[in-house]
């Protein structure tokens, strides 16, 4: 007889055959993906006064495994925006998958008889879309369990930078990352942009050497962050991609002042 808890007040099986369970109805709600399994870490994007640069490592973590070390995620949309992926993994490439159906679309749509045409779709509409996509399946009790960063250019032609996380709430800033480099890296770009006035005086070179330092200092500091990153940035002539950076000059000195950890002296 079986005893276990569970089947108290149950007729048995040995006597009157196994018991049909398709009659007992569920006591909660239908679960959909509410724990992410396979995710990735920080996005970084600053404002300079010709475009964007966004920057995100390859690594995408396995709980506290570092697992798979080629995982993209930054997604050009039309040559003229970038959209960076912090979060679960797989909602990414659900996005990753809508984004290429639209993508397609737009190219369609735009005319391509006319030699400066410009895509409907630009960085601030692009933006909109997805942040009311991710509202709709909040809405659903079935979010996508991702924060944005969309990069680009507005209808303008100026430097534009907005996230949307998994609420669907959005905001803007000179200076946006995801993850731990809210805590990490915000504050060394905010020194170099603090505000919308700061970033007419920024040159490329500059957001792309800030960038980078960041992108050191979540390798030291985020135990969910590789050495090896892809890095774009955004200007009027469309979109550099690079997805293969790799840190330089790193320099562990720093962790001789590091106390409370392993059999340290002080």
């Amino acid at each position: 007889m079986d005893h276990r808890p569970h089947a108290w007040g149950r007729p048995r099986d040995d006597v009157y055959g196994a018991y049909d369970a398709s009659y007992m109805q569920t006591n909660g709600p239908n679960q959909h993906t509410q724990s992410p399994i396979v995710t990735g870490t920080s996005v970084l994007a600053m404002k300079f006064k010709d475009g964007v640069v966004i920057a995100a490592d390859n690594l995408a973590s396995y709980g506290s495994l570092a697992r798979f070390t080629d995982v993209k995620r930054l997604r050009t949309f039309a040559d003229s925006s970038v959209v960076g992926f912090g979060g679960d993994v797989s909602d990414m490439q659900y996005l990753d998958r809508h984004l290429t159906e639209l993508a397609i679309d737009e190219a369609y749509t735009t005319s391509s008889s006319e030699p400066n045409a410009q895509p409907t779709l630009n960085a601030r509409n692009l933006h909109k879309y997805l942040s009311k996509l991710l509202y709709h399946r909040r809405s659903k009790f079935d979010p996508l369990w991702n924060h944005l960063l969309v990069a680009g250019l507005d209808e303008a032609g100026a430097p534009f930078l907005a996230a949307a996380d998994l609420l669907g709430t959005t905001f803007t800033s000179p200076s946006l990352a995801t993850g731990f480099g809210s805590m990490l890296a915000q504050p060394i770009m905010r020194r170099l942009v603090p505000d919308e006035a700061a970033v007419a005086k920024i040159t490329r070179e500059q957001a792309v050497d800030c960038v980078r330092e960041c992108m050191k200092v979540l390798f030291y500091r985020d135990a969910r962050s590789l050495d090896a990153y892809s890095l774009a940035v955004v200007t009027k002539d469309g979109v550099e991609l690079s997805e293969s950076e790799k840190l330089e000059n790193q320099s562990w000195a720093f962790a001789d002042r590091i106390k409370g950890y392993g059999t340290q002296t002080v």
